[in-house]
């Protein structure tokens, strides 16, 4: 598989009270400043899920697309680290890989000669692919602006097959989209698609959701591109780990 190599956009503009508290938990406003669109090596980034250009960001419902079921009932998906995280950073990431063993089937563990493979580098941006996709797929977790444990769930998510749940087909129930707010181009990260629900309700908790400024067109993301119904103060998109709903969809999927 191609290296992508991205160039991302990125201003990062946080009164320094704010910037503390960012820099200490994951919120999905830190997604925001980080997951740009660009092309690239016949790819593009929409929002963090990379996706060939000729094709869009679709559930994955292929079994091919699902990482397979051992005999006993595990399903073990092999993984690689580049060595250029420090020791802090290794800590964060494999502490949120194990997470998944807590409370799922799912088992990541270090490649030996596996022929498909997740390759986990910090590359520009926090971005992965949605399912397997055969041989080495990148999950990109830069050093620089992705090592939160929630980060490291939200893309591990991404790689069994889960996308955003403001996509979500029946998320018009639940939020209204701004789209006079949305930086122009950036539209189609507000698409709704047939995502893999599995009869679980819409959750404003979960680790897949955005914040309510994701790809707003003002400087300091002051402007919303999402508002929650019919409880206009509902809070969403502020998720530090996977929540329950986020398991039982693993669970319902691969156990």
């Amino acid at each position: 598989m191609a290296a992508i190599k991205c160039i991302l956009g990125l201003l990062v503009l946080f009164a320094v009270s704010a910037w503390t508290e960012a820099m200490v938990s994951l919120t999905a406003e830190v997604f925001t400043q980080v997951f740009m669109c660009l092309y690239q090596n016949g790819f593009q980034i929409q929002g963090d899920i990379a996706v060939p250009i000729n094709r869009n960001a679709d559930p994955c419902v292929q079994t091919g697309c699902k990482w397979p079921k051992s005999c006993d009932g595990k399903v073990y998906i092999p993984y690689v680290i580049a060595n250029s995280y420090t020791s802090q950073q290794l800590s964060v990431i494999a502490t949120a890989i194990n997470s998944f063993s807590a409370s799922t089937c799912i088992r990541f563990i270090p490649r030996t000669t596996q022929t498909d493979y997740v390759n986990i580098q910090s590359l520009d941006g926090c971005y992965s692919y949605v399912g397997r996709q055969g041989n080495a797929q990148t999950v990109s977790l830069n050093s620089e602006g992705c090592i939160y444990f929630g980060t490291v769930q939200h893309e591990l998510i991404h790689v069994l097959g889960f996308n955003h749940e403001q996509c979500r087909s029946d998320r018009d129930q639940h939020i209204r989209i701004l789209l006079q707010n949305v930086i122009p181009g950036e539209e189609y990260n507000f698409n709704k698609i047939n995502t893999l629900n599995l009869g679980t309700p819409y959750d404003y908790n979960s680790v897949m959701h955005y914040g309510r400024s994701l790809d707003s067109s003002s400087v300091w993301y002051f402007l919303p591109t999402m508002v929650a119904i019919p409880d206009s103060n509902a809070v969403f998109g502020t998720a530090t780990q996977m929540s329950q709903n986020d398991i039982d969809r693993i669970n319902l999927l691969y156990c």
